[in-house]
């Protein structure tokens, strides 16, 4: 039976994984036509649609008090500044490239709870993090002609994320996580209003480009509640390497959409970020201390942002 229940997890995971890159293609696309204010405004409007719709659904719009917590507030905040430097890295790299260096967020957040919360990482995890920086660092390549000042806007997102994950763990558990998502729902789509001008103003909308944007928050909504699935569905160690699969999404939307084909650097770098992740979850393992990684892959955690 726990066999089955991991399997099913580990679809659930997959089909998350597929939905959130699905999302981000399709924002890369409508990036060709218009800049990421509008492009946050828009999908931020159709996803605090659906989102606010399905906390209603569920009854967890009668405490908005809530919100005003200062941990909800950081939270919020460092979701805004992951989805604003993830979108703007995302308009200008192959999408493998940005998830690919999204994948060191574990490593970032295990890397944080040991420097920060005093949370106790041995020199096995610590060598995993350093060589799944190395991966970072070849597929960002410093200092080299292929190098990319958006990778930089990669690692600030990843950055963003990695406070965005503490700060949820410090959120009181009376706090519904659809309620919080409603909140970040909402100030991203505020944020995009704002951005618009600044970034050269409106672009009028073809009726394609609209729909695909509506899609995109629908798929943010699959990928939150698909995750919320996999993680009650079967063990967190089973299910958690299956984030991953984001990165093959990635690469193949990538070619076959925008026709990015991964050259070596990239390949190998990728390989190293995720097979230090992997091992790094595997000593979690050992020593019984797996929350960095299940946080990383919690419900409320998007791999991208909102």
């Amino acid at each position: 039976m726990a066999l089955s229940h991991n399997r099913a997890g580990a679809l659930f995971m997959m089909v998350s994984m597929a939905g959130f890159t699905v999302n981000d293609a399709l924002v890369k696309l409508s990036s060709t036509e218009m800049n990421m204010g509008q492009v946050m405004l828009v999908r931020g409007f159709f996803a605090s649609v659906l989102i606010a719709a399905l906390a209603w659904h569920k009854g967890v719009l009668h405490k908005p008090r809530l919100l005003l917590h200062p941990m909800v507030i950081l939270r919020s905040a460092c979701e805004l500044g992951a989805t604003i430097f993830f979108l703007i890295a995302l308009a200008h790299l192959p999408i493998g490239n940005v998830s690919a260096i999204l994948q060191a967020l574990p490593l970032v957040v295990t890397m944080g709870a040991a420097l920060f919360l005093a949370e106790p990482v041995g020199w096995r995890r610590w060598l995993s993090i350093g060589v799944g920086f190395v991966g970072v660092l070849i597929i960002i390549r410093p200092g080299f002609e292929g190098f990319s000042i958006y990778s930089v806007a990669v690692l600030v997102s990843v950055l963003c994320g990695a406070i965005r994950d503490f700060s949820t763990r410090a959120v009181p558990k009376e706090v519904p996580t659809l309620l919080v998502s409603v909140m970040t729902a909402v100030i991203v789509t505020l944020a995009g209003a704002v951005l618009v001008h600044p970034l050269g103003g409106w672009t009028p909308m073809a009726m394609w480009e609209t729909g695909a944007l509506a899609v995109a928050a629908g798929l943010l909504l699959v990928g939150y509640q698909f995750i919320i699935m996999a993680m009650r569905t079967g063990d967190i160690s089973f299910i958690a390497p299956f984030r991953y699969t984001a990165l093959l999404w990635a690469i193949l939307l990538g070619y076959l959409v925008f026709g990015d084909v991964p050259d070596l650097p990239m390949i190998l770098g990728s390989a190293i970020i995720v097979a230090s992740g992997l091992y790094m979850l595997y000593r979690e393992q050992v020593v019984a201390k797996r929350l960095p990684i299940a946080n990383s892959t919690s419900p409320g955690m998007a791999p991208e942002g909102l």
